[in-house]
């Protein structure tokens, strides 16, 4: 029937459910997120059968577990297990006070999906990679997902169609064009800035920018975005045209909850690699194929592209947009982002 969700829906409404503290069925399997699960669920959770533990592999590294899942770790838990255990174990704000969490005895071998299924859809919520996960018999009222054809769902280039569109002068550039566009998956929307009007066969400047609230809007001096989002713009202002492209990633793709978690572990000590790993994510965890879709509905099918990361001009070659120069976007450095930046050079394959 059309009036029952499709599956992107029904995964739209997984992730939603995960943020709100409410198990979903994944298979054979509930799962929870650690970061929102209340004690009442966890003890109704834990009366069903044993507790599995899942966190990612870059977490389970800094816990010393072992992995035997490649991307994942299955950890088994106690009958009785603390909420405030579990929190502590997916959560590292307190690692450096009480490391040892375990022992952790990691499961191997079965079947990974469900596992595999619920650690993606944690990480599009932009919650901690962590999830409690018990087998038990299928519940109504929970949102189901078969977590084989969720993933192939997830890993796919999420269609973009274009909602509303005005003229919105900036100081930049007096002629100017909003274009707001919103992903059938149901995620945030993103946005199209066009200056002046760029013909469709030649190739504008472009830069593909990651949203970032606390150097776009509160002029953060931890990182580079800021002064790059307006150098940018003037850019395009002067050459009269251009297309930014604001793409809501907050945080390189883990949110801004996360983001302020990696900067507590910053103030730690580690570089910005090393949060993000201790989080439980990767490098790097934005989905530029995005910025691509972005400019192939917009009717560009050439960029000359504003940027020091060379993953970017590769990305958008790979899916169907030609890079014809990559244009540097170097802003000077200031006291508290020079480390930001050399961990940007040194890891990240940043041109500085």
């Amino acid at each position: 029937m059309s009036l029952l969700p499709t599956l992107p829906e029904r995964i739209a409404r997984a992730r939603g459910d995960l943020r709100m503290g409410l198990p979903v069925v994944l298979g054979e399997w509930l799962a929870a997120a650690v970061e929102t699960l209340g004690p009442a669920r966890l003890a109704e959770m834990a009366a069903l059968g044993p507790l599995v533990l899942v966190l990612s592999a870059r977490r389970a590294a800094t816990l010393k577990a072992r992995v035997y899942d490649g991307d994942l770790a299955r950890i088994e838990l106690d009958p009785g297990v603390s909420l405030r255990w579990l929190r502590a174990v997916a959560d590292p704000a307190d690692d450096l006070q009480s490391p040892m969490k375990g022992p952790l005895f990691t499961q191997r071998g079965g079947d990974t999906e469900p596992a595999r299924a619920a650690l993606l859809l944690a990480k599009t919520a932009q919650l901690l990679p962590g999830l409690v996960m018990v087998r038990a018999p299928a519940m109504d009222g929970l949102t189901r997902l078969d977590p084989a054809p969720a993933l192939a769902e997830m890993a796919r280039e999420a269609a973009l169609r274009p909602v509303a569109a005005a003229h919105l002068p900036l100081s930049a550039a007096h002629q100017s064009r909003l274009h707001v566009l919103r992903p059938e998956s149901g995620e945030s929307e993103h946005y199209a800035i066009e200056i002046g009007a760029p013909p469709r066969s030649a190739a504008p400047l472009v830069r593909l920018h990651s949203a970032c609230f606390t150097g776009d809007v509160l002029g953060s001096l931890k990182c580079d975005c800021g002064p790059q989002l307006h150098a940018a713009l003037d850019a395009m202002g002067r050459a009269g045209e251009g297309v930014l492209l604001y793409l809501n990633q907050e945080g390189r793709g883990i949110g801004l909850a996360n983001k302020m978690r990696a900067y507590a572990l910053q103030n730690q000590g580690f570089d910005t690699v090393e949060a993000n790993h201790r989080l439980g994510f990767e490098d790097d965890e934005r989905d530029f194929r995005i910025g691509a879709a972005l400019l192939r509905e917009l009717g560009f099918a050439q960029v000359r592209l504003m940027t020091n990361n060379p993953r970017k001009a590769l990305m958008l070659a790979d899916h169907g947009i030609k890079v014809v120069e990559r244009v540097p976007l170097i802003v000077p450095p200031n006291p508290f982002n020079r480390d930001y930046l050399a961990t940007k050079a040194a890891k990240s394959g940043h041109l500085l």
